[in-house]
């Protein structure tokens, strides 16, 4: 595993320092890779665009260029994404407008468990460092995925598991290795991959480690339970380090496979809002996967994977003590069986059965545990199916779910809080119909619904205690029934060429959406080390109507190209409006509308950029919060071919280069004041890949 004092001691630095030299030798140096369509292969068990989801994905340089400390972060330029922001450690997506247990984080299609929707300070196990592509879809994905994906999906793929397509198409090692340096937080990360097979085995073994100090920022006055501080140009206690690795081993013979992986990952960073607190994290997965080909039969293909994964988390007060410590133990199995064609109306039927299982074990020890120790079981089958005949394109799928969530109840008869064990059941459903029309080449217009059913997870069931993330005392309701939404999108596109335009219109109405309100009473809590007892409001889970409409728009056109040289222009759009129906009041965290513009100037073994993005005010935002100040941003970059095995490519990225002040909407009001968005920062990327 990388050494974090090898990091420190400057040997990355000395590293890329010493290509600079050859700088002048670029020519010699092998092309930039060319920026070609890629295809989604999340949510997609038929090999293609089945549901007509909007999707997207960062890969290559993109995916450099981007990658940020935390998955939100890395993701938070992808139209329709946003980030919750939680200090520059803990920020997990938001698509849509929907966060927490509506959006499904996936590791190569498998469940990622960890604590990160459970509160806002909790980081994903998720690291981006190590990625080497992640897939977005937009829009339920609960088909598929479940109830929890009713916001989207998103999809880590590291290849920890070999299958072929990748190094095992060609004999030999093959691997790559990252380095970054700089950035707001003055990082110092680097990650490798090695890669290599022989005959029918192939195997992977990756590392990676990171460390960062307090993020800088422009100058801005803090602002912490009402009360302005000192201006400062650094957000307190945001330092992180972490590192992992892991090593995978698969059979493969022709398009078929079995595989295993075995990772761990590590993190310990500090937590904004409590100055002395930081936060020491850990997950061991386990992985296995295989696909099978059927020579016979209604089958043409089988394929299967499962997973368990141990979490623990702990939150460590500044004298060294243990104040609570979260534990979580997750399975998850699915299957995929995969129907031969058949033809069908002039058509071709396509289609696929799965069955999914899922088990959670969940424990909160200490003083701040406001949930009590529970059991969540779930069991799933669904199908999709698809028939295409010429332009027309239908799709259909259904899935049935079945879901156990247990309380433990109070473990400590001196401090009752939780009452007596418990459990609740429930049997979400979900459809979904979509209709693709090509008319034209180069044209796409579609139209999707869906319906959609989530289970209450434990914390709206059983949550009882004080939440020190949002300053509230969180009241969960054993009684909640299924979250239920209805779906509308539609969308359009073209492409010919370089150039094309996507847009999406979507409606999303909740006839029971679980939201966390403001009961309007307090309630008091004694205070710590012999501080005097101290009022927070009471929230409480409850069952509204809601309402989430919206839409993306993204455009690409190429200005010029002669001699070998091109010039793209890149341009996006998003807006996403919320209202709790019941009280006609704005659902809380939403971003406003934003927007982006890039140039990409592009040579044969070099290339240059920049990007403008802007994100408007938030005013409309719930009583309990405060408007956002709007701000604009803009970000240059360049990247070279070096000459040199690997094929090695060297990116510097100033990052705000106007020094902007800004704040993220999305970000919890408790938190907002206190960690801006990074100010400006030189970031260099080293690349290598054989």
């Amino acid at each position: 595993m990388l050494s974090l004092n090898a990091l420190r001691a400057g040997w990355p630095l000395a590293a890329a320092c010493s290509f600079l030299p050859v700088l002048a030798q670029a020519q010699a140096a092998a092309p930039l890779p060319a920026d070609t369509p890629t295809v989604v292969i999340t949510g997609n068990p038929l090999g293609r665009d089945t549901l007509a989801q909007p999707s997207t994905v960062l890969t290559g340089d993109g995916l450099a260029l981007r990658r940020a400390a935390t998955l939100g972060e890395t993701l938070a330029s992808v139209p329709g994404v946003g980030a919750t922001g939680f200090g520059p450690n803990s920020s997990r997506p938001v698509i849509r407008g929907l966060d927490g247990d509506r959006l499904r984080l996936l590791d190569n299609g498998g469940a990622s468990v960890d604590a990160s929707s459970l509160s806002f300070d909790h980081a994903s196990a998720t690291d981006p460092l190590v990625a080497e592509r992640i897939e977005v879809l937009r829009g339920p994905a609960a088909l598929l995925y479940g109830g929890n994906a009713v916001g989207g999906v998103v999809n880590t793929i590291d290849n920890r598991i070999p299958r072929l397509g990748h190094f095992l198409d060609r004999p030999g090692l093959g691997g790559r290795a990252e380095l970054r340096l700089g950035g707001a937080s003055n990082e110092e990360a680097g990650a490798a991959v090695l890669e290599g097979g022989a005959g029918l085995l192939a195997w992977h073994v990756d590392a990676h480690a990171r460390s960062a100090q307090d993020q800088r920022a422009p100058q801005f006055t803090p602002v912490e339970d009402g009360t302005a501080l000192d201006p400062s140009r650094r957000v307190r206690n945001s330092a992180a380090r972490a590192e992992g690795g892991a090593v995978g081993l698969s059979w493969v013979k022709g398009g078929d496979y079995a595989g295993l992986s075995v990772e761990r990952a590590r993190q310990h960073y500090g937590v904004t809002v409590e100055p002395d607190v930081t936060i020491r994290m850990q997950r061991d997965r386990v992985a296995t996967a295989g696909r099978w080909s059927v020579v016979a039969g209604p089958l043409s293909e089988v394929t299967a994977q499962a997973s368990h994964s141990d979490y623990r988390h702990q939150e460590v007060e500044g004298d060294g003590t243990v104040g609570t410590t979260f534990l979580s133990k997750g399975d998850e199995g699915r299957m995929h069986l995969r129907q031969r064609a058949l033809p069908l109306a002039a058509g071709e039927l396509q289609g696929v059965w799965g069955m999914q299982a899922e088990s959670q074990r969940f424990s909160a020890l200490g003083d701040e545990a406001f949930v009590p120790g529970t059991r969540t079981r779930s069991a799933a089958i669904f199908t999709l199916q698809e028939w295409r005949q010429g332009p027309w394109n239908l799709s259909a799928g259904a899935r049935v779910e079945q879901t156990r969530v247990a309380s433990d109840g109070d473990t400590d008869p001196a401090n009752p809080r939780f009452g007596s064990a418990q459990s609740r059941s429930f049997n979400p459903s979900s459809l979904a119909l979509a209709v693709k029309l090509a008319p034209a080449a180069g044209w796409q217009f579609s139209l999707s619904a869906a319906r959609t059913e989530r289970a209450p997870t434990f914390y709206e069931l059983y949550a009882n205690g004080l939440h020190v993330a949002t300053a509230a005392f969180e009241v969960g309701d054993t009684s909640l029934g299924k979250e239920r939404s209805r779906h509308v999108e539609a969308g359009a596109a073209w492409r010919a060429g370089h150039s094309g335009f996507s847009v999406q219109l979507f409606r999303t109405d909740f006839a029971r959406y679980l939201s966390l309100d403001d009961t309007g009473t307090t309630v008091q809590v004694p205070g710590e080390a012999g501080e005097p007892p101290q009022d927070f409001p009471v929230y409480a889970f409850r069952a509204v109507r809601a309402q989430l409409s919206g839409g993306e728009l993204e455009a690409h056109a190429r200005l010029l190209q002669q001699g070998g040289v091109t010039l793209d222009l890149r341009a996006s759009a998003d807006t996403v409006r919320g209202t709790n129906q019941d009280s006609g009041a704005p659902l809380p965290r939403l971003a406003p509308w934003r927007a982006r513009a890039s140039l990409v100037l592009r040579g044969a073994h070099w290339q240059a950029g920049a990007e403008a993005r802007h994100s408007a005010a938030q005013n409309r935002v719930p009583s309990t919060d405060t408007a956002t100040a709007g701000f604009t941003m803009l970000d240059l970059w360049a990247g070279v071919a070096l000459p040199g095995a690997g094929s090695p490519q060297l990116l510097v990225k100033l990052g705000n280069a106007t020094n902007e002040l800004g704040y993220n909407a999305s970000t919890l009001a408790t938190m907002r004041g206190l960690s801006p968005l990074p100010g400006r920062a030189l970031s260099v990327v080293l690349r290598a890949a054989f």
